[in-house]
Formats: C-alpha cells, sequence, structure tokens
C-alpha cells in the first residue's frame, strides 16, 4: 500500500479478530517489526508532509476528551497555527532583506532611509501581532489541559459529595468525622463540551495535626492557582480574606426549612454575590451549579479555538517577540538584521525547522503504536 503521506510502502493491519495469532505470524517474517509508537508520524515529519506543530496537533486530537479539545487540536493538525508562522517569517525574511541592502548601501546618502524605515515598521508590526497571539496562548492551554476547579471549603462541607456527585462516581471517601481529606483529589469530566479538573481538598480549618496541616497548606496552594474556586459552606460563613476571589455555594439545603432560598445564582440587594444552593447528597441545585461551571468555562476558553495551544509554542513565540522588541531598540543597522535573524530562528522553532529533537523524542512516544 502506498501512503501519501509518508511516500513510503508499507501494510496496516488493524483487525481485532486473532490479533495475537497475526502478529506471532508476522513476527517469524524477516525484517518485519512491530511500529514505534508515533513512527508514522515522525517519518511524515522526517519527509517534511507534517511540520511540528503539526504533529503536535494530531497528538492533540488523539488525546482529545472534549469537542472543544477536538476542535482546537484539528485546527493544530491541519496547520493554522504553521501558516500563521509562515507568513509571519516572510513578512520577516522581507523586512531582513530591506535591512541588509540598506547596510550594503549605506554610502548611497539617503538610500539606507528608504528602505530602513520600512523594516523597523515591519518589525512593529509583527511586535504586535505576535503578543496579541502570546496573550491568547493561555486560553489555548487552558482548553488543552482543561479549566482547573477547586472545590474549598472548612471541613464537613460537603466537598467530597459534591466531586462525588459530578464525577458520578465515588472518586472521594466521604465521612462525617471532621478531616477526612488529606490530600488532593482530582477528577476530569466533560462539562458542556469543555475540559474541566475538579480538585477536592482538606477542608480549611487551623489544626494540630501535622498531616491535616499539610493538606490544608496544600489546599490553599492549590486554590490559589486554580482558574475557579468554589467556596462551599452550609452556613454562609465566608472564605479566608487569603483565598483567590470565589463562587459562594451554600451546601446541605436538603437540611433547611421549607422556601429558604432556590439554588439560583446571582445578585443580592447589596451587591454581593448571592450564593448557589445546592444539596449534594440529593442531586438538588447540583444542575444550576453544572450550568454555571459550563459557562464560566466556556467564558475562559471562548467560542473559538486558540491559535497557540502549547507552552512549547508560546516560549518559542516569547523569544521572537524579545529579539523583535530589541530590534526595536537598536540604532545599528547592523544590530537590527541580527536580531530580525534571531527572531526569525525563534519562528523555526515553533514548526520544528531548528533545535527540535528532544521535543521530538519526548512527542513521539506519547503517540499510541503506529500512527
Amino acid at each position: 500500500m502506498h501512503n501519501g503521506v509518508l511516500w513510503n510502502h508499507l501494510r496496516a493491519v488493524q483487525r481485532q479478530a486473532a490479533v495475537a495469532a497475526v502478529l506471532a505470524a508476522l513476527a517469524a517474517v524477516p525484517d518485519l517489526r512491530l511500529a514505534e509508537p508515533g513512527e508514522f508520524s515522525r517519518r511524515a515529519h522526517a519527509n517534511g508532509k507534517m511540520d511540528l506543530a503539526e504533529v503536535e496537533g494530531l497528538a492533540d486530537l488523539i488525546a482529545a476528551e472534549t469537542e472543544a479539545q477536538r476542535k482546537q487540536a484539528f485546527g493544530l493538525a491541519s496547520g493554522a497555527l504553521s501558516r500563521r508562522v509562515e507568513g509571519w517569517r516572510a513578512r520577516l525574511v522581507r523586512a531582513l532583506m530591506l535591512v541588509e541592502a540598506g547596510v550594503d548601501f549605506s554610502d548611497e546618502g539617503d538610500v539606507p532611509d528608504s528602505l530602513l524605515a520600512p523594516a523597523r515598521a515591519e518589525a512593529r508590526h509583527l511586535a504586535d501581532e505576535l503578543a496579541q497571539a502570546i496573550a491568547d496562548a493561555r486560553r489555548g492551554e487552558r482548553v488543552r489541559d482543561g479549566m482547573t476547579v477547586a472545590i474549598a471549603g472548612p471541613p464537613n462541607a460537603g466537598k467530597s459529595t459534591l466531586l462525588n456527585r459530578l464525577a458520578g462516581r465515588e472518586a472521594a471517601i466521604v465521612s462525617a468525622i471532621p478531616g477526612t481529606t488529606r490530600d488532593l483529589l482530582e477528577v476530569h469530566l466533560d462539562l458542556g463540551g469543555q475540559a474541566v479538573t475538579l480538585i477536592d481538598m482538606a477542608g480549611l480549618r487551623e489544626t494540630e495535626d501535622a498531616i491535616e496541616a499539610e493538606g490544608v497548606r496544600r489546599a490553599r496552594a492549590r486554590a490559589a492557582s486554580a482558574d475557579l474556586v468554589l467556596w462551599l459552606s452550609p452556613d454562609d460563613s465566608p472564605p479566608p480574606p487569603d483565598l483567590p476571589e470565589s463562587v459562594p455555594v451554600r451546601t446541605k439545603s436538603d437540611l433547611w426549612g421549607p422556601g429558604a432560598f432556590s439554588g439560583e445564582a446571582g445578585q443580592s440587594g447589596d451587591g454581593e454575590a448571592r450564593p448557589v444552593a445546592i444539596s449534594a447528597a440529593t442531586g438538588a441545585g447540583v444542575e444550576v451549579l453544572v450550568a454555571l461551571l459550563s459557562r464560566r468555562a466556556e467564558a475562559l476558553t471562548g467560542r473559538e479555538p486558540a491559535l497557540v495551544t502549547r507552552a512549547r509554542q508560546r516560549e518559542a513565540l516569547e523569544g521572537a517577540l524579545a529579539h523583535l522588541e530589541r530590534a526595536q531598540a537598536n540604532a545599528a543597522d547592523e544590530l537590527l538584521a541580527e536580531d530580525l535573524r534571531l527572531a526569525a530562528r525563534a519562528l523555526d522553532r515553533v514548526v520544528g525547522r531548528v533545535d527540535v529533537e528532544d521535543v521530538l523524542d519526548a512527542l513521539f512516544r506519547s503517540f499510541c503504536i503506529g500512527k
């Protein structure tokens, strides 16, 4: 079979029945072996059929668990970032050509100014575009990795019960004994097509128990880095002042008297956030909380796929931007040319033209067999 992507002659075997027997028979054939993880994609990259950003998109597409992740990965695998980078690089090369021409004709009076001014202007425009792409990168990374939601509150506020309710399984131990949860527990969910990581944690309180105190310390640190914090409390007790801004959730509504208040979130008369009222035990109000989480996730990730989706891509663009910013500050034409060259080299790293062997090794190991 001739593969148009790999430009190699190969045979793909994909049958469920008698797999072990087929593999055993094939293993006896001289010079025949199983493909290594990611080997086909690596060959496609080596043959110039896929660049590094597209390979990363394919890896993300294979690993996608939500619709938002699938759409974003498909865009990357289809070359959305690669085409943008190629456009940026082509403009950089044209600017560099003008600068080098200006240096070559530096003894021709006003010729250098007519060449260097457009080059510096192009460097400014490119810097603005790269800065915008970098600013949007956190959104792409959040879609890929999932929005993190910390479930915080005092002991026995119903945090573990809520985690189990949302996960649809007994992921966390639930006990009436305060301080049962000591370590962080993460559960990955698909909420309305968005990837969300829920984090159950120790109840926040002062304690003399050394192990529980370590759990509380980790809980505070994880809440500080989360995208969203749910503050659970059965009695409207406020969150600690050092906790990031949080969504108030009043729990154990099944134990209240009739007509206390509904599960709907909103604003109270004095402008304070009105808690979402839930009972994790019965499920009352939980659908309101899920809808709120879905809205927050969509607000953080946006409706359209991001251009930059990985920290590696963002860091390469940050390197290019740093050189462009330095180029604008350089008065010497020769230094301007060097910074433009370094910016182009940084863009090359996005698509894998230079210094990417270690990246490729790690990336292809994450693929399944073949691919």
